[in-house]
């Protein structure tokens, strides 16, 4: 999954972390996620590094002096609208999965530099088939409603449409 950004949904000026599949469907993954992780994600992705250790920094540092190490971070599921995630991380004593919420986990993965993973069932369920803009991305894109070749304003109408009509038993498996 590319992280295409953090946008702030005007009407509740709530967060929404977008990711999108690298091949295939090119589905979008858009996730709702707190002001404190979505400026974190921001600056991480902006390679802004603060003169002391942020809390996803820290996570950071802190599995380096482990001697662990960050491979990827996936996002596993979703269930009542709630993404769930994991940090995959490489140990002296074999792989370990830890628990996370998707923002802190994209936090810490923007820093680490390591891919971000999303589980087949999970796009199959909220992700989203948006169309890319034919002309050609410049490099430095238009925060207001294009990145990385995506129409923003186009992935938050359907959003907006999926939520809307969102059921209970759309999750139901």
């Amino acid at each position: 999954m590319d992280v295409v950004g953090v946008r702030m949904e005007a009407p509740g000026r709530t967060q929404l972390l977008l990711l999108r599949e690298r091949s295939g469907l090119r589905r979008v993954l858009p996730i709702y996620i707190g002001e404190p992780e979505a400026d974190s994600i921001q600056k991480g992705l902006a390679g802004r590094v603060p003169p002391r250790p942020l809390t996803h920094d820290l996570l950071n540092d802190l599995l380096g002096a482990l001697g662990a190490e960050l491979d990827r971070v996936v996002i596993t599921a979703v269930d009542e609208g709630v993404f769930y995630a994991e940090l995959r991380l490489r140990t002296r004593t074999g792989p370990v999965a830890v628990s996370a919420r998707p923002s802190d986990a994209v936090a810490v993965a923007v820093r680490a530099g390591c891919g971000v993973w999303c589980d087949t069932e999970v796009l199959d369920t909220a992700g989203r088939i948006v169309q890319e803009r034919d002309e050609e991305v410049p490099d430095e894109p238009d925060d207001e409603n294009v990145e990385a070749g995506v129409d923003v304003d186009e992935i938050m109408g359907e959003f907006r449409d999926f939520i809307e009509g969102i059921t209970p038993e759309d999750f139901a498996p």
